[in-house]
């Protein structure tokens, strides 16, 4: 076995689409015999793979499921790293600790497989030998790519031995460096497939739609061994298609992420009937702008790698559709399959439930960039046939599905001659489709400028750039690049608490035609392991690694909806409502569909008693890309000071991917009123405050302690990383550390009781720090169980960092069981990831009460409020706002069963240990949350400088 050669794989079938078809196929998968070795040097060479009469198994061979990756079987260990190689960079040559899995397979194969058949495989990582019956049919190379081994007239009926050797490390590991989980195995399909006389090989259908006058073509290339007729029935198209070429269909339905229409059609050889699902579109680009059927088009999409917490990346039906299901749920309308193809029948569903998608090829170099790209195999030639290769299977499996809309050379693997010599043949074969590749920022062999994580800024300036005229000396390059549409394949890393900077990206995307939206990093976070029990990078005992950096999506491993997901949503909505003071703004934000597919309700709330009216609004035609604006209906005018209204869009009908009535937009005006203030107080007993720090010991029978003074919060993971815009600073954790903000202390500095309140002034620093955040506390006893207390907030001296937070923080000492509250909800938000949620009376249980992330942080605080009740197994407190000078009156509260402290120090979600205590935060102001672990930080809006503030709170027991 050749594992360091540079080359393609040898033996396989020229590659061809993946086809639907009649001819017999036979699964291989199942359970298999298996052995592993240390390395290729020591792997017997025992006769395992000849079917030798003599050859008996040993004791090292065992059962293993085929799909699976072996580390995930019980044989060695998974290993996470993002960029770095975990082994020396040599290429080609593989470390030699490099596990060797030999696997055997003894099957029976019918009558209809020995006149004709190829052996396919969907996956090998990451190389592999191929035996049959003795027989080498060859090596594999690039392991999410298909290779099909012809077995014509080598297979027997009964009793065939399939041998495969595969190597976790080879050659071609220097080009499959994707950011996740390193997992070999066979992880993909296996099966036989009849290839008959008188079949079909291959099937190209080139579609193509004309806006102007509303007709499709279908540009057909067949290869068969006997004459092959078309039909589509839909369409009354019944012809001979055996030489192919283009074809007229008359007036159709386009494809589009919105409406995907698709046709069945026939392709009906002597022995073989292929059925294609065509979908008529144009991808084009006019003018700088990305259209898609004439019409401009915004991708509003995810990166999806594939995974699975229990089998990593072996897909199943089930998840595959689950995934889509939950995009479009979510107002997704675009994929990029990074960083390579997917499992074949995820492009089916993709052109069923409409979804654009750039299909990526099986390429990354990334490692590379750890020596300044020295050595990188894109810029040189002896790689060149290993770029090609990859290239070709990735486009011709996938060439006839309608969602695919763009091609992508592969990411983050530098720039040279092999990654052109990929965009020529791919242009070459299918003009159709346009070319992605985002690192070579020149841009001048592909069809739309990609960056990732470019700042704001930057993305608005790229924007801008075509409306004024490109400078004199602009060299060609830099006039294509201008030609170019614009697209983020990567932004706003939905890593842990974030990301936040949706919405200005959003508002840049709309604002600019040049901009095609983007593809926020990533779907889903890649722990694996069951129950809320997920291990990341490190847990296996790697050497190298990058811990927790793979756990970075918008769903959690089992597919639990993350905050970041919900504002996503809000911000890729169809329909965007803004409710004012008499009418309701509708903006239609489909290119191509009018709101007629929409129904919209209106909901009018008392925040004392719960939902005055609803009815149903009449928008009228509203066209794609129009905006009505339709005044209160006569019963919603007529209410006396409703204190919310909402209006949210609803689907009209079913549809694949969601029934009737799922919202897929909202937006609320909120007109709340500050609570009354007591009119009778006097001062409070004073066995209700600890003797030494005069914080509040209890309420009623209520057992707590606070408030004290909060301006930290348990770093997320975006505190924990500089950010792209700030690379020359430390982290804010790391500033917050160092300025001590997790360790202040509090004293008091005067004290007075009077017959209407207790005075308490307080001042909290940092441990050896000078500056400080002075309080004055006025207490007053409203009821039996019951107090006010009036807080003004002052910062002293100068403070080096911004502030995570500032807030009140106390300790009930009692576990919690529920909150609930008026404000925003029912979901956490914080000021730079607010959207999404809505404002009413919401209740969540203590599950409910934090985000479960893998790495535990910051989490779970919502904003909005005006009156929350915290039930705890000891009773209930109930905190009202009376006044704030926040920006609406209301403040942010945040309960967990953790102190911050044990968040910051936990490694693993399941690891935390609750206090049997609750801690409640009300904070004034907050930071957000930015997305600094890949792109900016916290941008200057929403960042926390040191400032006062002043709130008034009724503390209630009830």
């Amino acid at each position: 076995m050749n594992i360091a050669r540079k080359g393609p794989g040898t033996g396989a079938r020229p590659p061809r689409a993946r086809l639907h078809s009649s001819a017999p196929r036979q699964s291989l998968n199942g359970t298999w015999r298996f052995r592993l070795s240390r390395g290729l040097a020591v792997a017997p060479e025992d006769g395992w793979n000849t079917g030798d009469a003599a050859w008996t198994e040993g004791d090292d061979w065992t059962g293993i499921t085929v799909p699976a990756h072996w580390v995930l079987e019980g044989h060695g260990k998974p290993a996470y790293t993002n960029t770095r190689f975990p082994f020396p960079i040599d290429p080609p040559n593989p470390p030699d600790e490099n596990p060797i899995g030999d696997y055997r397979l003894t099957f029976d194969a019918g009558a209809t497989f020995t006149d004709g058949a190829v052996l396919r495989f969907d996956g090998i990582e990451s190389a592999a030998e191929v035996w049959l019956n003795g027989e080498l049919l060859g090596e594999t190379r690039g392991s999410r790519l298909t290779h099909e081994f012809d077995v014509t007239g080598r297979l027997r009926e009964n009793g065939n031995l399939l041998a495969v050797r595969v190597a976790q490390f080879s050659d071609a590991s220097y080009l499959e460096d994707q950011d996740m989980w390193w997992m070999p195995g066979i992880f993909r399909d296996v099966e036989l497939v009849a290839t008959p006389a008188g079949g079909i090989w291959d099937v190209f259908t080139v579609t193509d739609y004309e806006a102007a006058d509303g007709t499709g073509t279908v540009d057909l290339f067949v290869e068969a061994s006997s004459a092959v007729r078309l039909r589509i029935p839909e369409l009354d198209v019944d012809l001979d298609a055996t030489d192919g070429g283009v074809i007229g269909v008359g007036v159709v339905e386009p494809w589009s992420a919105e409406n995907p229409r698709l046709y069945t059609a026939t392709l009906e050889a002597e022995n073989e009937t292929v059925t294609l699902e065509l979908g008529f579109r144009r991808i084009e680009v006019r003018d700088s702008v990305l259209l898609v059927n004439g019409e401009p088009i915004q991708f509003r999409g995810v990166n999806r790698h594939e995974h699975d917490p229990l089998r990593g990346r072996v897909a199943s039906p089930e998840r595959m559709r689950q995934d889509l299901l939950l995009m479009k749920q979510h107002n997704v309308n675009a994929v990029r399959t990074s960083h390579y193809p997917p499992h074949p029948d995820l492009l089916a569903l993709t052109d069923e439930l409409g979804l654009y998608v750039v299909l990526e090829c099986d390429l990354e170099t990334h490692g590379f960039e750890e020596i300044g790209w020295r050595l990188n195999p894109s810029a040189d030639p002896q790689w060149r046939d290993a770029y090609l290769d990859r290239m070709q299977r990735t486009v011709h499996r996938d060439k006839n599905h309608a969602s695919v809309v763009i091609w992508s050379l592969g990411n983050e693997a530098g720039t040279g001659t092999n990654l052109e010599a990929m965009a020529a043949w791919t242009r070459a074969f299918d003009p159709s489709r346009l070319i992605h590749y985002e690192g070579d920022w020149s841009s001048t062999y592909v069809d739309v400028y990609s960056r990732m994580y470019a700042s704001f800024e930057e993305v608005r300036s790229i924007g801008e750039e075509i409306a004024s005229p490109a400078p004199f000396d602009a060299t060609a390059a830099q006039l294509h690049r201008r030609s170019l549409p614009f697209m983020q394949c990567e932004y706003a890393h939905a890593m842990g608490n974030g990301p936040g900077g949706l919405q200005e990206y959003q508002e840049l995307f709309d604002q600019y035609p040049r901009l095609a939206g983007g593809f926020v990093w990533e779907w889903i976070e890649h722990g694996l392991g069951s129950d809320g029990v997920y291990s990341y990078g490190g847990d296996f005992g790697e050497d190298v690694h990058d811990s927790n950096f793979v756990i970075d999506g918008l769903v959690g491993p089992d597919r639990e909806v993350r905050p970041g997901l919900v504002a996503l949503a809000h911000w890729y909505s169809p329909a965007r409502i803004t409710v004012l003071d008499d009418a309701v703004r509708i903006e239609n934000r489909y290119a191509f569909a009018d709101l007629g597919g929409l129904t919209f309700t209106w909901t009018a709330i008392s925040a004392q008693d719960g939902e005055l009216d609803s009815g149903e609004l009449k928008t009228g035609p509203v066209a794609a890309g129009e905006v009505v604006v339709v005044p209160f209906p006569d019963e919603l005018a007529a209410l006396e000071l409703p204190e919310i209204v909402t209006v949210e869009a609803r689907l009209a009908h079913d549809t694949a991917w969601a029934g009737a009535g799922h919202v897929v937009g909202r937006g609320e005006r909120v007109w709340l009123n500050q609570a009354e203030e007591p009119v009778e107080a006097v001062a409070p007993a004073d066995d209700s405050f600890d003797a030494v720090s005069l914080r509040l010991r209890s309420l009623g029978g209520l057992r707590l302690d606070g408030p004290e003074v909060g301006i930290w919060r348990a770093p997320t993971d975006n505190d924990r990383y500089p950010g792209w815009d700030e690379r020359d600073l430390p982290p804010y954790a790391e500033r917050w550390h160092v300025a001590g903000l997790d360790r202040t202390r509090t004293r008091v500095v005067s004290s007075a009781w009077g017959e209407d309140a207790l005075r308490v002034t307080t001042r909290t620093a940092p441990a050896g720090r000078d500056f400080s955040v002075d309080g004055e506390f006025v207490w007053r006893r409203v009821a039996d169980k019951a107090l006010t207390v009036e807080v003004t907030l002052t910062p002293i001296g100068t403070w080096p960092v911004e502030w995570a937070r500032l807030g009140l923080d106390f300790v009930i000492d009692a576990a919690p069981r529920e909150l609930s509250w008026l404000g925003r909800g029912p979901g956490p938000s914080y000021p730079d990831l607010a959207a999404g949620g809505f404002t009413g009376r919401h209740t969540v249980a203590a599950g409910e009460l934090y985000t479960p992330h893998v790495k535990p942080q910051e989490s779970g605080a919502r904003a909005g409020v005006r009156e929350a009740s915290v039930v705890t197994d000891g009773g209930t407190l109930r905190v009202t706002v009376l006044s704030a000078d926040t920006p609406d009156g209301s403040v942010a509260v945040t309960v967990s069963p953790w102190s911050r402290k044990v968040l910051s120090t936990t490694a693993h979600h399941h690891e935390l240990e609750a206090d049997g205590r609750t801690h409640l935060s009300v904070d004034l102001f907050q930071s957000g949350v930015g997305t600094a672990t890949c792109g900016p930080g916290v941008l200057p809006r929403y960042r926390l400088a040191a400032r006062p503030g002043r709130v008034t709170l009724l503390l209630e027991e009830v």
